[in-house]
């Protein structure tokens, strides 16, 4: 398996579904790198020589992943809680954030039913 910015990725896939497996690198920017670096986007990661691994991985450090954009996430969240948006106190309740119905659904936000004694419909 190849190494970039310290994740294996996939050595049997296209070269553009493997650089997905990045935390903050999708399609498009897979895509932007392997234009770039003048790879095609269906060839396979086995089939890469040393030196175009070397580009891709010089290419895709140039953008914010893993480590790095999941810390500026957080903090993001951090900020909307503290200054007590609509969506901060979402967050901190663990309720769904953008508006979705949460009265029959929702229970991944919301975890198990908690079942309620004495409660009639």
């Amino acid at each position: 398996m190849a190494r970039v910015l310290n994740i294996e990725i996939p050595d049997n896939k296209q070269i553009k579904f493997s650089l997905t497996y990045i935390f903050g690198i999708g399609r498009t920017t897979a895509s932007a790198i392997c234009k770039e670096v003048g790879v095609p986007e269906d060839k396979k990661t086995k089939d890469l020589s040393d030196e175009e691994l070397t580009k891709i991985r010089e290419e895709a450090a140039k953008y914010t992943t893993e480590g790095d954009l999941r810390r500026e996430v957080q903090f993001n969240i951090k900020k909307l809680m503290e200054i007590k948006t609509y969506r901060g106190m979402r967050h901190r309740k663990g309720l769904p954030v953008r508006g979705q119905s949460t009265k029959q659904n929702a229970r991944t936000r919301k975890g198990p039913k908690k079942t309620v004694a004495n409660k009639k419909k």
